[in-house]
């Protein structure tokens, strides 16, 4: 369906189509002193958004503290994180029905981790128009993955809540497909474990060694990896298991380690050809 038609069942008091000039001469940008952020509604295909959604999904809390409590990104993060997943589950799932849940959640996990999201947002140029806290903005904050990562989930989340799912879904497939695609051409059992082991081979960097700390009470444990590869650690994986923390620790890893070495990351790739695109 296209987004005009999403645009006829929400409400009009609250939706505004961006493309549309009128539509948007008649919100109430030039009252509030929002601005249109026009290169980035572009960069998502011009969706409906809601111009204070938009802008709260740009808000920081780092801004947010410093400007008296104003309302923060992280709730529209929360919504857009599960919005993002159900619609790339549903895309693995209906394109490849050979593969176990296992490979699924390995493709997903490929796609919608921090690293791949940080990617995405770099490549429509979301890190600009972040309101950051001044602490944030002379640390580097706009190009920060966790940044990068959490404010993509939540433009998604603005864009759900302003046009619905078959809006918000176009806009993930607009800027995910790449990396779905990236992700299945490396193979239906991907894994960052193996991949990182041949990596280190390939370049005589000694064997992958994990380190594992656990926390919380034996029914709820969550499990935290980092890798060793050549006397440096790599990596942060969080996980339910052990298995799940290590391929998350051997996934940021080898992003680091190829871009030491100059080796192009298949979904890095993907992301870039995305922009392309836009």
């Amino acid at each position: 369906m296209r987004a005009a038609t999403a645009a006829s069942t929400a409400p009009a008091t609250t939706v505004a189509r961006f493309s549309d000039p009128p539509a948007l001469r008649s919100s109430p940008l030039s009252d509030t002193g929002l601005s249109d952020y026009g290169q980035l509604r572009a960069a998502l295909g011009d969706p409906v958004l809601d111009p204070e959604l938009l802008e709260r999904a740009l808000t920081h809390r780092s801004y947010a503290y410093e400007n008296g409590g104003l309302p923060t990104n992280e709730r529209l993060e929360f919504l857009g994180d599960s919005v993002l997943g159900v619609v790339v589950t549903e895309t693995l799932y209906t394109t490849h029905p050979d593969l176990s849940e296992g490979r699924l959640a390995k493709l997903r996990a490929a796609v919608v981790n921090a690293r791949a999201l940080a990617e995405v947002g770099r490549t429509i140029g979301l890190g600009e128009h972040v309101k950051l806290g001044r602490g944030e903005e002379t640390t580097g904050g706009r190009n920060k993955a966790s940044i990068l990562s959490d404010t993509v989930e939540a433009v998604i989340g603005a864009v759900h809540l302003s046009g619905g799912i078959e809006v918000s879904a176009q806009v993930v497939h607009r800027l995910f497909d790449p990396l779905i695609e990236a992700a299945s051409a490396l193979g239906a059992g991907l894994d960052w474990k193996t991949s990182l082991q041949e990596l280190a081979a390939e370049h005589s960097l000694g064997v992958p060694e994990y380190v594992i700390a656990d926390e919380g009470p034996d029914h709820m444990k969550t499990f935290t990896a980092q890798v060793r590869v050549a006397e440096t650690l790599y990596g942060n994986g969080v996980g339910r298991s052990k298995k799940e923390a290590e391929q998350a620790a051997a996934e940021t890893a080898y992003g680091d380690i190829a871009t030491r070495l100059g080796i192009a990351d298949p979904l890095e790739e993907a992301a870039e050809h995305a922009a392309e695109d836009v």
